[in-house]
Order: structure tokens, then C-alpha cells, then sequence
């Protein structure tokens, strides 16, 4: 392994409850908590991933979703080397995805042109029947696809902090765009 060593500061953003917090234990430590406890503020996390034999660590800062906690947010955006966006797929919170836009605002105004990826999390909780014969799920993958490619988002992925689904490739791919920047 290579002596040189990068860091790369994620903040993942998203409304209240959308599992932004079960996610980043589901990637750094392949756990999930069933018990739903409200980031307050910011939780922050260290992982390292190696990339080319080179040691990459990532700083995770996990921002509460509250509209409370809106104006603390800017000043931890500072730094962001990358951004995740987080929405929920459960039926009963589609009004989440109706939110992006002001994340992804938010995140451009204070970062500039950053790598963001995008989840669609909670794919557990789904009908997948349902949102294939419905074009006017707001949360299709044709809908949220397109709307990933126009703002210039990485790429969407569905996801489940539950079980896994997509959550260390989700990860992993900004982690890979993150050092394929800084090495070029």
C-alpha cells in the first residue's frame, strides 16, 4: 500500500427520517438500528476504504434533516470534497423527493460543482409493481434517472439501509469519482 493517503469529506443530506443515519452505519459498519433516533445537529463518522493500494479516508458528516436545524447547515457544508442526497421511497414519505431541489441548491450555493450521488432509500418498503405500471410515480426510476442526468448528478441509485441493497456500490461509485479527481 501507498504511503500517500487522501481524505474526502461526504456530507449526506436529506429530510427528516429518510434513513440518512441507518445508511452510513450500513456502509461503515454492515449494521442497522430498527429504533429510529433524530439526528440533532450533525453526527460525524470516519471510514477508510482502499483504492489502488492507495488508503483513502472518508469523513462522513451526517446533517439533521429538520427545517430547525436549516441554518446551522451552510457551515457544514464547507469543506465538502462530495454530497449524497437522500430520499425516501416508502409511500408514505414521497413528499421527501419533492425536497431535492433545495438540497441540491443548497449544497451547489456553499460547495460549488461537486460530486453528488443520489438515493432512493427505503427500497424495502416499495411495491415495485406498483411504481412499474404507474408513470405518474413521482419516484419512478424513469422520472428520478432523468432528473439525476438534467442536474448533473452522478448517478441514482435505490437503496435499503435495511438490507443492503445498493448501499456500498451507491457509496463506493462517489468514493471512486472522489479519487479519480484528486488523482488526475
Amino acid at each position: 500500500m501507498s504511503e500517500k493517503a487522501f481524505g474526502f469529506k461526504i456530507t449526506v443530506v436529506g429530510d427528516a427520517a429518510v434513513g440518512k443515519t441507518s445508511l452510513i452505519k450500513r456502509y461503515t459498519s454492515n449494521t442497522f438500528e430498527k429504533d429510529y433516533i433524530s439526528t440533532l445537529g450533525m453526527q460525524f463518522s470516519k471510514y477508510e476504504e482502499i483504492l489502488n493500494g492507495e488508503l483513502v479516508d472518508l469523513f462522513l458528516w451526517d446533517l439533521a434533516g429538520q427545517e430547525s436545524f436549516s441554518t446551522l447547515r451552510d457551515r457544514f457544508y464547507k469543506g465538502s470534497s462530495g454530497a449524497i442526497i437522500v430520499f425516501s421511497l416508502a409511500p408514505e414519505q414521497l413528499e421527501t423527493y419533492q425536497h431535492i431541489d433545495k438540497w441540491l441548491s443548497n449544497i451547489r450555493e456553499a460547495c460549488g460543482n461537486i460530486p453528488i450521488i443520489l438515493f432512493g432509500n427505503k427500497a424495502d418498503l416499495v411495491d415495485q409493481n406498483a411504481v412499474a405500471t404507474s408513470p405518474n410515480y413521482a419516484t419512478s426510476d424513469v422520472h428520478v434517472k432523468k432528473f439525476a442526468q438534467d442536474h448533473k448528478i452522478i448517478k441514482y441509485y435505490k437503496t435499503s439501509a435495511l438490507t443492503g441493497q445498493g448501499v456500498k456500490e451507491a457509496f463506493q461509485t462517489l468514493v471512486f469519482r472522489l479519487y479519480q479527481r484528486a488523482t488526475i
